[in-house]
């Protein structure tokens, strides 16, 4: 049963209809000469851009700009003729020809304000960046570089963008599902869309891999009338129409073709109060990292004055590419977060429905990337913690803790990593040992970049004796120090605890042997 909020919307809109035809719209005596000479006026529409617009097999006109339009031909006594077409390149070339009077639902741009003067708006949208998931937030179109977009040909955002962005490739395909389906199989990286035809096309098509990931400021959708030049007065009168419209009825109009209507159980306030709540935990998740990265350069300031020079400066010059991966972890985490926000502000503007399942699946999505990014930052506030306290410690745990500090550059690289054998325990200072095993990984990927290894693998296998790290690199030059601690940082480390390394190239590649006692 539709909700009783929708339903008084509906009646507005129709008891609001029924008083425009005594509310008269007053038109010049000129205004009036010209509508009963005109008789009827010819329009061109876009006949695939659902839900605004479409031509059905009938040759009808129907959608979101079509009622408008049509809210505006009965307040104004006129009749207004759909001219057929079957691509939106037919439309565009109908009305240069000025074989329809008006265009329905467009942009106003340089281009098109050759042959065109426009109304204002009938509806203001905004345009978003739609990608597919596991792209990141794009917080500024500039920024990218050489990454495609696919937009229909002929659209109001391929003139001014492929203008404004010569840093992206544009694609231009025939219709709107056709953007959305090549960025859905990779085809290309993005599409910008209008807001309401996204959110739509998403939940018509279930393309749920894809997902809201910026919105370009200043390119909005003001969506109006064009007029052929010669008739400005044409353009008067619709204006007069235009301006009877209450934004009551628009928000009916928009949720009768997007099926968008509001449930019970749930409403706006209590979705704008969860929207509030998830800007909030990304604002201080924004602030923990920046108060972090903060007591990070901190503590390396202190531990510059420690005695053991060596040490204390090795440390210092791998806390670069900590902070990098650390900053790395979190961009997706962060992005996911923004994702979600984002689709939530869009089913509220839209008034889409938001069920009760939806929402707790939405925010256990939230929950799960907060508790990734505490245990990721956990990890790293342990490895920074200045200690020299020596403890007995798991070695399969502080490995583990190692790896989880480049997690991302691990699965950036598609690095499988097997930890094989018993846990042993071993006793000292945890996170110097922490250092060794970063070093090591960190080595073994560098060779896995250089070499372009295909299915790179690292071995760890951990018994009372010994700690073997061995990867399928092809061998390297142990004689050669790479970036982080080096090898000889490694040894020193394990010679304190009464340790050693030793190096061995077999077949795959090579194998570091921590040899314990």
């Amino acid at each position: 049963m539709k909700p009783i909020l929708y339903f008084l919307l509906l009646l507005l809109l129709t008891f609001d209809a029924m008083g425009s035809d005594i509310t008269k719209i007053s038109l010049t005596a000129d205004e009036q000469t010209f509508l009963k000479a005109k008789k009827e006026i010819t329009m061109c529409a876009d006949p695939d851009w659902e839900p605004f617009e479409i031509i059905n097999e009938h040759g009808e006109h129907i959608g979101i700009a079509a009622d408008l339009i049509q809210l505006v031909a009965k307040r104004l006594n006129v009749h207004i003729r759909i001219l057929p077409t079957k691509t939106w390149e037919e439309t565009l070339a109908l009305s240069k020809s000025k074989q329809c009077d008006i265009m329905s639902f467009v942009n106003q741009t340089p281009e098109r304000e050759k042959w065109l003067i426009f109304t204002q708006p009938l509806l203001s949208d905004p345009n978003i960046l739609i990608t597919r998931e596991e792209h990141p937030f794009v917080a500024d179109l500039i920024g990218l570089d050489h990454e495609s977009v696919v937009l229909p040909a002929g659209t109001a955002m391929l003139e001014r963008m492929s203008k404004d962005f010569t840093n992206l490739k544009f694609i231009p395909v025939v219709s709107e599902p056709d953007a959305m389906k090549m960025v859905s199989e990779k085809k290309a990286d993005m599409t910008v869309r209008s807001l309401i035809v996204a959110a739509y096309i998403i939940k018509k098509e279930g393309w749920f891999n894809l997902k809201i990931s910026g919105q370009p400021q200043g390119y909005e959708n003001h969506l109006r009338i064009g007029v052929i030049k010669e008739e400005p007065i044409l353009r008067d009168i619709l204006d007069k129409g235009i301006r009877t419209i209450t934004p009551i009825e628009r928000e009916a109009i928009i949720n009768k073709h997007t099926g968008l209507v509001v449930k019970e159980g749930i409403d706006t306030k209590t979705v704008t109060l969860i929207v509030l709540g998830l800007l909030g935990v990304v604002g201080l998740i924004i602030l923990w990292n920046y108060l972090l990265h903060r007591k990070v350069r901190l503590e390396v300031s202190k531990n510059l004055q420690i005695k053991d020079q060596l040490y204390q400066k090795a440390k210092q010059a791998e806390i670069g590419n900590l902070i990098a991966n650390i900053s790395h972890q979190w961009r997706e985490p962060l992005s996911k977060l923004s994702s979600i926000n984002l689709l939530n502000i869009a089913m509220i503007r839209t008034g889409q429905p938001i069920e009760n399942g939806w929402l707790l699946e939405q925010s256990q999505k939230v929950e799960d990337t907060i508790d990734f990014m505490s245990h990721t930052m956990q990890n790293f506030l342990e490895f920074y913690k200045q200690s020299s306290v020596k403890a007995d410690f798991s070695v399969y745990e502080s490995i583990e803790s190692s790896i989880a500090i480049i997690e991302t550059k691990i699965l950036d690289f598609g690095v499988h990593v097997v930890i094989e054998g018993d846990d042993s325990v071993l006793y000292g200072i945890k996170n110097e040992w922490m250092q060794v095993w970063l070093n090591l990984l960190n080595n073994s990927i560098k060779i896995f970049e250089e070499r372009n290894i295909e299915n790179p693998m690292i071995r760890i296998e951990i018994s009372l004796e010994r700690i073997n790290f061995c990867d399928n690199g092809g061998g390297m030059d142990t004689s050669i120090e790479h970036n982080g601690l080096g090898h000889q940082m490694c040894q020193e480390i394990a010679t304190k605890y009464g340790a050693r390394l030793e190096f061995t190239n077999k077949d795959e590649g090579l194998c570091v042997r921590v040899v314990l006692r």
